[in-house]
């Protein structure tokens, strides 16, 4: 069989691929601290027809006749770019201005928590700081976070210190927020909900660096309240991969449909 047709089978798969993370990107353009995803390609194993020969006194060195044999998904990168923000004035509502990552736990004995960009956090009927989904709202220490009883109100500073009003006129800071600082963020696994677990790949042996918001030493931003990360999702660059993509994919059915045709005429010489 040709090798072209096959070729074009590889390259119709990976166009196909990207149009998949294109139209991702696009369905949650309104996500709550969503983070774009980009598809990048690679050429396979190459076919060497003829190798090298090294110059000599008398005679020039002659290249390597290799015939590529198609292309390959190289890598599907997840850009954590910050997104645009969005005011709302909730009080609830948090984003980071800059690095790192809110702790979220499904359950209170839960090891290691969750990440996530999305601060659109609520507090539930136990005085739980929560997300949308329930999960818990873990404090610098990985402890999920619980308003005390007393509590008539509160506020959140930069540095993510909950500040509680008491029913007693006095004020409690003794809680700040937690937040994860971890040296690849593209190595984190996505799993919905806005969400992202650790790898070995993210931080070294699976482990994170546990700290606070607005901290100069680990290079976390501030907490801006009253505000929310949308999605850093480019609409007019979408669009125009978007394009290539659908071209590209049709140049590579034309390159089927071409060695098809040779075939046809390989098959008709004899008749």
């Amino acid at each position: 069989m040709l090798r072209s047709m096959y070729s074009g089978v590889s390259g119709m798969r990976g166009f196909q691929t990207k149009l998949d993370v294109i139209g991702n990107n696009i369905a949650n353009v309104n996500t709550v601290g969503f983070k774009s995803g980009r598809v990048m390609f690679k050429d396979v194993m190459s076919q060497t027809v003829a190798g090298v020969t090294a110059p000599s006194d008398t005679q020039g060195g002659v290249n390597a006749k290799q015939i590529g044999l198609g292309v390959s998904i190289g890598s599907i990168d997840t850009i954590h770019l910050g997104g645009s923000a969005m005011t709302t004035n909730e009080p609830t509502d948090l984003r980071i201005d800059g690095d790192g990552f809110f702790l979220v736990k499904m359950t209170e004995d839960q090891d290691i928590p969750y990440f996530t960009r999305a601060g659109d956090f609520h507090v539930d009927a136990d005085k739980n700081l929560v997300t949308s989904d329930g999960f818990f709202v873990c404090d610098s220490g990985g402890t999920p976070i619980k308003l005390g009883d007393e509590t008539v109100s509160f506020s959140i500073a930069q540095d993510g210190t909950i500040v509680q009003k008491l029913s007693n006129g006095t004020t409690d800071d003794a809680v700040k927020l937690g937040i994860g600082k971890v040296v690849n963020p593209e190595g984190l696994e996505k799993m919905g909900g806005n969400l992202y677990r650790m790898t070995v790949n993210a931080n070294p042996d699976g482990e994170f660096e546990e700290t606070t918001a607005n901290n100069p030493e680990t290079g976390t931003g501030a907490i801006i309240v009253g505000q929310l990360e949308m999605s850093n999702v480019d609409l007019t660059g979408e669009f125009t991969e978007m394009i290539v993509a659908q071209r590209g994919f049709q140049a590579n059915s034309r390159i089927i449909t071409t060695s098809d045709e040779v075939l046809q005429e390989v098959v008709n010489l004899k008749r």
